[in-house]
């Protein structure tokens, strides 16, 4: 089992991501850009941004996009009940697709039964 804590995991993944941009750089360096045109204050403040990314990276299970924008978050002012808050979303958000999908489970299931 990993004993690192979150802020040593988040800085090996920059530490990565800063040896990939090195390695790669148009890539490293159009992906920070692409990430700075997006989160930079807009119709929505760039907290409400990093709020909204904490709750995709729950959605995708993405352990160093939740350290990082959670991070972030509450750099720019978050309360920890708004980051759960954005976080919780990702768990209606998982169960509804699946949710979604069961009928289709169940569409299949009447078509194919049928063709035994």
């Amino acid at each position: 089992m990993d004993n690192k804590n979150p802020e040593e995991k988040l800085n090996e993944f920059f530490e990565y991501m800063a040896k990939f941009s090195e390695k790669y750089p148009e890539i490293g360096s159009s992906f920070m850009n692409l990430v700075g045109n997006v989160m930079q204050d807009g119709k929505l403040e760039s907290k409400v941004k990093e709020l909204i990314t904490v709750g995709i990276a729950v959605g995708l299970r993405c352990v160093p996009c939740i350290y990082a924008h959670t991070k972030a978050a509450l750099s720019l002012g978050a309360t920890e009940e708004e980051v759960m808050e954005a976080a919780s979303v990702a768990i209606v958000m998982g169960g509804g697709p699946g949710m979604a999908h069961v009928a289709e489970v169940m569409k299949a299931i009447e078509a194919f039964a049928e063709s035994r």
